[in-house]
This record gives C-alpha cells, sequence and structure tokens, in this order.
C-alpha cells in the first residue's frame, strides 16, 4: 500500500511500476496523434494507459518557484526587490499571471504532460489540454468492448473527474466559463458562451457526482487494482476525491463571491451550503467506517504531510486526499530550492518571510484567538502559551537553527537572531519580518547540517481542509455550529474540534459555539493556521468570503523589536512593509486578451 519516491531516476511513481505497458508511450504523444480503436481504446489496459495521462496534466504547484509563489495571498513577503506574482499581485499588477510565465503555476507557454517535468507546467494551458482530452476518451468509450464493467466504470469515472476538476481549478480563479463537454472540431465556428459562475458549477457537479458512483473507494479493493497496480494505487482518484470535490464546488458555488457573481447576493447562499454539507458528509461516513485508508494524521507525524525524503514516503501520507502526481524536479531538496524557504542569510536562502500581521492568526494553547481579553495573551511575553503549530511553523526569535559543529564565522546563526539588527535580519536575503518560515522544511535545510536532500510536496486538497469546509458547509446552509447534515449527524462543532484539538490545543470556546458570526470568524482563523502556506487555500478562501476589501488583510507587517536581557523581545511595534492595490475588479483574475479575441461571446472578466 506504499508509494515511495525517487527523484532522482526521475520515476514518476505514480505511473511507474503500475503494469500498463502502453502507458509510457501515450504519455509521450498527443492524444488526438494515438486516437485508434486499434490502440488506445481497445482494451482497459491501452485505455487506462492514455487516461493516465490527465494525471500528468496537473500541475506541482510548488514546482515552478522557490519563493512561495504557490501563496498568492497574504501569508508571505518576499525579499526586498522580490519579482514574483505575489510581490506583482502586491503592486497591483493582477495581469502579470499571463506576462511573466516562470513565476507561477499558473501559466506556461504550451501544455505540458510529461511525467518528468513539474517546472513547465501551467494550470490554464494544461486545464484546457486536459478537457480536450477526458472529452476524446469519453467519446470512445464505446470502443471499449474487451473490458469488464467495473474496468469500464473505472475509466469513465476517472474522465468525469477530471474534465470536472479542470473546469472548477480554471474557474476558482477566473470565473464562470463555457463548460465544455465535447470534443470540439477545428472547423466548427467557436459560440460558446461563458456561463455564470453557478451554472458552470452546476455542470462541474454532474460529472463529479457521476465519478463519485462509478469509482471505488479504495483501487486496492478493486480487481483491475489488484491484478495490475497492487500496491502502486494510492494517487488514484477515488470516490473519496470526487465526493471532497463534489462538496468543495458546491461550498465554492455558495460563496459570497460567487453567489454575487451569478445572481447579485453577497452573501451565502444556504441551497448550495447544504449541497457541499451533504457531498463532505457522505464523504466523512466512509472515513468514519474505516473503508477507506484516509484519517488524520497524528501531530506527532504533522511535518510529514509537508515533507519528506527522497526514497521515503510521498508527504501527505494518511490524509491527501487529491495531490498532484510525483514529477522529477532538478532543484526539489537543494540549497536554493523551495527546501530552504525558511532559512536565513549565509545558510540558505530566505527568499520568504511570514507576514507578521499573519501571524498573528495562531491563537492560544487554550484554544482562544490572541485578541480575546480571556485568552491570556502577554504582548510582553508574545510567544509563550501559544498554539502548538506556532511552534511547529513559525521559527522566532532565539529558535535554535544549526545542529552540527559550525566554523567560527557560522556560529552567529546557529539560533535565530531576529530581532532589529540581528543576524538573521536582512531584507535582501533573510527575515524581512522578525519571523521566518519552518513548516515545510526540516531546521537542518542549512549549509551546516547539510541539506538533507529535503523533499517537499503539498497536497491539492487533504483531510482536515475537509473538516474544516464541512463546518463552514453546515454553519452555512443550517445556521448554527451545533446543526449537521441530516444524514451524516457530525456538528459544525465537532467538525472544526477534529483538526483544532489535533495538534493538542483546546477546543473552540462555547460563546464563539453560540454565536454565527463568532464561529465563522474562528474557521476564517482556523483555516489561516491549520492551511497556511500550503498554496492558495488562503488567496481563494479571502476571494470568496469577499474579504480582500480589508485593510488587515491587504497589509503585510514586519515586528521590529529588541531582545531582552531574559531573551524576551521588548520595544515591540508592528510596521507596515507594504498594502497590497486592491480593487473590487482583483477578485477575478484577467483572462487572457489573446483568449478573449477568440471569438465575442468569451467575454473578458468585467474591469479589465
Amino acid at each position: 500500500m506504499k508509494k515511495y519516491i525517487n527523484i532522482i531516476a526521475g520515476i514518476f511513481v505514480f505511473l511507474a511500476i503500475t503494469g500498463l505497458t502502453s502507458c509510457t508511450d501515450y504519455l509521450d504523444k498527443s492524444p488526438d496523434a494515438t486516437v485508434s480503436s486499434t490502440d488506445a481504446f481497445i482494451n482497459f489496459t491501452n485505455f487506462q494507459g492514455f487516461t493516465e495521462e490527465l494525471y500528468c496534466c496537473v500541475p506541482d504547484f510548488i514546482g515552478k518557484t522557490w519563493a512561495t509563489d504557490w501563496n498568492l495571498a497574504d501569508e508571505v513577503l518576499h525579499k526586498d526587490g522580490g519579482i514574483w506574482l505575489n510581490d506583482e499581485f502586491d503592486k497591483g499588477n493582477y495581469w502579470a499571471w499571463t506576462t511573466v510565465q516562470w513565476i507561477s503555476y499558473l501559466d506556461a507557454g504550451s501544455p505540458n504532460t510529461s511525467n518528468n517535468s513539474t517546472f513547465d507546467k501551467g494550470l490554464w494551458p494544461n486545464a484546457w489540454y486536459g478537457i480536450r482530452k477526458a472529452n476524446i476518451g469519453l467519446a470512445n468509450l464505446d470502443k471499449l468492448q474487451n473490458a469488464t464493467q467495473e474496468e469500464k466504470d473505472l475509466i469513465k469515472g476517472q474522465l468525469l473527474f477530471f474534465r470536472a476538476w479542470f473546469h472548477f481549478e480554471l474557474m476558482t480563479y477566473w470565473g464562470g466559463l463555457p463548460y465544455i463537454d465535447r470534443v470540439l472540431t477545428s472547423t466548427e465556428k467557436l459560440e460558446l458562451p461563458r456561463l455564470t459562475y453557478q451554472q458552470t458549477a452546476d455542470r462541474v457537479a454532474e460529472d463529479l457526482r457521476a465519478a463519485a458512483d462509478l469509482l471505488p473507494v479504495d483501487w486496492e479493493k478493486t480487481a483491475a487494482g489488484v491484478v495490475l497496480t497492487a500496491g502502486d494505487n494510492k494517487q488514484r482518484i477515488t470516490k473519496m476525491v470526487a465526493l471532497a470535490y463534489l462538496g468543495k464546488n458546491y461550498l465554492y458555488a455558495g460563496s459570497p463571491l460567487m453567489n454575487k457573481a451569478s445572481t447579485g447576493n453577497a452573501s451565502f447562499d444556504p441551497e448550495y451550503c447544504k449541497k457541499a454539507a451533504k457531498a463532505f458528509g457522505e464523504m466523512l461516513s466512509i472515513v468514519d467506517s474505516g473503508d477507506s485508508w484516509l484519517k488524520l494524521v497524528d501531530f506527532k507525524d504533522y511535518s510529514t504531510l509537508f515533507y519528506g525524503t527522497p526514497g521515503g514516503l510521498i508527504p501527505g501520507g494518511s490524509e491527501a486526499v487529491f495531490q498532484s502526481p510525483v514529477y522529477s524536479s532538478w532543484f526539489k531538496g537543494c540549497p536554493w530550492g523551495p527546501s530552504s524557504i525558511f532559512q536565513a542569510k549565509c545558510i540558505g536562502a530566505g527568499y520568504s518571510s511570514p507576514n507578521a500581521r499573519y501571524v498573528e492568526n495562531y491563537g492560544m494553547a487554550n484554544g482562544l484567538p490572541i485578541s480575546d481579553p480571556e485568552s491570556g495573551y502577554n504582548p510582553a511575553d508574545p510567544w509563550s502559551n501559544r498554539d502548538p503549530r506556532f511552534y511547529n511553523d513559525i521559527v522566532i526569535d532565539g529558535d535554535k537553527i544549526i545542529k552540527g559543529s559550525a566554523p567560527a564565522d557560522k556560529e552567529k546563526y546557529r539560533y535565530a537572531a531576529l530581532y532589529t539588527g540581528g543576524a538573521a535580519r536582512d531584507n535582501a536575503g533573510a527575515s524581512r519580518t522578525g519571523y521566518l518560515l519552518r513548516k515545510l522544511t526540516p531546521m537542518t535545510t542549512n549549509d551546516i547540517d547539510g541539506y538533507p536532500n529535503n523533499y517537499m510536496h503539498l497536497s491539492y486538497m487533504r483531510l482536515a481542509d475537509v473538516y474544516l469546509m464541512y463546518a463552514e458547509a453546515v454553519l452555512q446552509g443550517y445556521g448554527t455550529a451545533i446543526s449537521s447534515d441530516p444524514d451524516y449527524k457530525l456538528t459544525a462543532e465537532e467538525a472544526f474540534n477534529k483538526v483544532r484539538t489535533r495538534c493538542g490545543a483546546s477546543p473552540i470556546a462555547k460563546k464563539y459555539v453560540a454565536d454565527k458570526a463568532m464561529f465563522m470568524s474562528e474557521i476564517v482563523r482556523e483555516r489561516a493556521v491549520e492551511l497556511g502556506f500550503e498554496g492558495d487555500f488562503r488567496f481563494n478562501d479571502l476571494r470568496r468570503w469577499l474579504m480582500w476589501n480589508d485593510k488587515k488583510y491587504l497589509e503585510k507587517t514586519a515586528v521590529d523589536f529588541d531582545r531582552g536581557a531574559n531573551g524576551k523581545p521588548i520595544n515591540m511595534k508592528e510596521r507596515v512593509v507594504t498594502t497590497r492595490i486592491f480593487a473590487e475588479k482583483n477578485y477575478w483574475l484577467p483572462l487572457k486578451i489573446s483568449d478573449v479575441k477568440l471569438y465575442p461571446s468569451f467575454s473578458q472578466n468585467p474591469g479589465y
């Protein structure tokens, strides 16, 4: 049941050793060049080989940058003079995703579906390619004669899922789009108008529901999975993945931004939220039954969700609902790649620093936010008694960084000197904010301890995310934190606490449970803490909640302080470093000019 990484050899483990002998042949060719009733679709082995290229269309979103630029919201500040997409958004340049391709996984020059490359994969080109490929497969299902019903269901379920997933990812950033559910010919006139967000979401939901009904909970419990790919099925699309995305699709459709774009009503749509809760509940009931391998990891193993070593288990483990495949990547684990993002000048890259304002999301061990008068937070001792994830995620002044023996000129870096003027404070190459990030990398990722060839792999969705989305969907669908989906019975409060208490923090306080707005504020904060720095969770959350117009999310700050005689910070002051330029139109990204010129009804997003 275990899958392993072999980065050095460049093996894409999802496809390696699968017994699907035709797979690599089809992965190396355009699907249009290989479609034939006598090869690609004639039997399950060949058709699955054709289908598996869709997995290779999924970008590894950390692979295009070494500056945590998979975080496009308020989590980080890059070094002074940074040129990444997050920096461009801060300046108000939201066109940058179309003009500086190397900076972000959102774009690339053309589709790239190789199984040994991550750097040149872009969501925009790969999604449209993947949608077309899925439609080609669905159009040729009738040619799959030499297969069992289970095998036919597996093929159709995967094709439907990917058609839906690529549409969902596109509409998340760019809004309602045409839903392409057939193979478009090169000669037909394009007249596909953009649908509203909710109309597109309804079409996505149809495909995801059908996929969930066709796919197994666990490929290891299917004849095809046992005979052909036993032990190598962990990252395959299952009923669990389809149900989780069905819920996410409905929750997004019911969120204020998407509801406003579709109906003009800038609040949650309870009916979509109820549908989301039902889908999440169906998925989580299977988790509870033990029929799926999915479960929350123990907090002592929390780091395994994010990083490991080549040759070890894929990060994410039993909590990963959906991930990109494991591609070969030349800079993963190298001294200046994503693995070194937390380090300070002279012992690593230091490209990114946690935004001091964002760090305030980490509450106290008693579960209360630091802004709560009853929390026990002491501004004179700000880093004591905090949520255990604070110490797991954030490097603070005085933390030990170097373990091994260091030459005299590097000894000053052994303990993080993050006070104003300290060795680890340098706007051009270390901490800009008074904090460093350790969540995604081991502390030994430095030139003294030898860069232990760390391998980072982050999930598009993990189980903690599902519990928190379920809590939100129930709250907004049924109105209270003690409500539940009628078929699942887990309350929003109980789902929330599964995540909150996993780390050892106390459950959410009852005063926050009793008030709908206060409970929602804790969902916002909990998602920031639990899912922070892991991808565009935060960027998409703040957008769909219509929160970007709040200045506290637009400001990125540093803390200036001195180190007192007892090692505690003194004279601490927050300083605004930059304020993101934002207008109402920026809730959606602009579409490429070349694409909106394809035909009149494929219109640009308003304001651009």
